[in-house]
């Protein structure tokens, strides 16, 4: 049986491109090369597209600077062409300098990208273009789950508790600052969270507890995003995860309670607590949370609809926060591609790390093969009723 072709993309321009990098590599590294050829693709923080075998194994202490330079590595391009689905190199003569004798094509995309410009639906539309099988939630499901305004009036929608909050625009924070901090005031209390509306890895997340500690978070949010999420702060709370895997029949895995919870998870405390080369998977948890069978069934149960509720795919991690004195949870967000894959939550299942990367590329293609049930041409006679007259007015 023949491998498959499976481009491993990451980096790309994200304030969590470094993270995209550990996932990828552990993601190459757990890939069954009896069954896969690794095309490892990175995408510079400046956008160019890089591919060559040496991007799976060069160091991490200088690889963005290396990368370009490395030996057999190439720029190139993905081809929103459906009937290649393939990587041309740059530097030749054919359209747009792309040369004609492309890279052989890719079976299956497996992208690790955290963030903009990969975990937010753009990457997942040049796939769609390409008619290429790729692992993950879609489009919708991508920018829903990236977007914290939006997926929150999703998750109301479907009837997910989320914490109570308000956001605004850059334009409107420039045109009436103290207008803004009035209303926010007004609204909830003390200590507020003011979050970046598209970004992860709590980067440009800060906790507000007076006017001017609100004021300042606000100015460093939209350092990042035009869009400013504001949450009310929740006491005597602990974040509990769940990790999701499935398409329209996902299943929980196990809930993990990250070890410490001050005030909230920094960058650090995600993916620099077990080494920088451990990423998500390094960080201190316990697992399973010690949070009771009721208190795990329910997260379980949200993190399970709140997958469906954003029509997400493949794999994502819930995060909640739940109140132990009353019982109560709320969905804080969902990551459509979570760092590591999480997978240290599928492992107490019997699930390792290579088998969960073969289930998720199986449901890329379970997806894939259900995309191309539906139609994408109508057969009509409206340009041959319009012959050669000139089209104007409604249509």
């Amino acid at each position: 049986m023949a491998k498959l072709r499976v481009g491993v993309l990451f980096g790309s321009r994200s304030v969590e491109h470094d993270v995209s990098i550990v996932t990828a590599r552990q993601v190459m590294a757990a890939l069954d090369r009896a069954k896969y050829d690794v095309v490892p693709i990175y995408i510079t923080e400046e956008g160019r597209w890089l591919v060559g075998e040496a991007l799976a194994t060069a160091p991490l202490a200088d690889f963005k600077r290396r990368a370009p330079t490395l030996p057999g590595v190439v720029e190139a391009t993905l081809l929103p062409d459906p009937q290649r689905r393939a990587l041309a190199a740059a530097g030749g003569k054919g359209f747009l300098g792309l040369g004609r004798a492309a890279l052989p094509p890719l079976d299956v995309a497996f992208p690790c990208v955290h963030g903009t410009n990969g975990e937010d639906g753009t990457l997942q539309g040049l796939f769609e273009l390409a008619n290429l099988p790729y692992v993950g939630a879609g489009v919708t499901g991508a920018a829903l789950g990236m977007d914290k305004i939006v997926m929150k009036a999703v998750f109301r929608d479907a009837g997910i508790p989320v914490v109570e909050s308000r956001w605004f625009t850059r334009s409107e924070w420039l045109r009436e600052k103290e207008g803004v901090l009035d209303r926010l005031e007004a609204a909830l209390p003390y200590p507020m969270y003011v979050k970046p509306a598209n970004l992860g890895s709590s980067v440009g997340i800060s906790r507000a507890d007076d006017r001017n500690g609100l004021e300042y978070a606000i100015e460093v949010a939209l350092r990042y995003d035009r869009r400013i999420l504001v949450e009310q702060g929740l006491t005597d709370i602990v974040e509990v995860n769940c990790a999701v895997l499935g398409n329209d029949t996902p299943e929980p895995s196990v809930c993990e309670q990250p070890a410490r919870w001050q005030d909230l998870l920094s960058f650090e405390d995600k993916y620099l607590a077990g080494g920088k080369a451990k990423g998500m998977s390094g960080a201190r948890r316990q697992i399973p949370a010690p949070i009771g069978d009721a208190l795990t069934r329910e997260v379980q149960r949200l993190a399970v609809a709140a997958f469906k509720a954003i029509d997400c795919a493949g794999i994502a991690r819930v995060d909640t926060m739940v109140r132990l004195a009353d019982g109560r949870v709320w969905v804080n967000e969902i990551n459509t591609m979570p760092g590591s894959l999480a997978f240290y939550l599928w492992e107490p299942l019997g699930i390792s790390f290579t088998a969960l990367c073969d289930r998720l590329i199986a449901l890329a293609f379970e997806r894939h093969r259900e995309r191309q049930e539906r139609l994408t041409h109508y057969d009509n006679a409206l340009l041959s009723h319009a012959g050669g007259q000139k089209v104007s007015g409604r249509i």
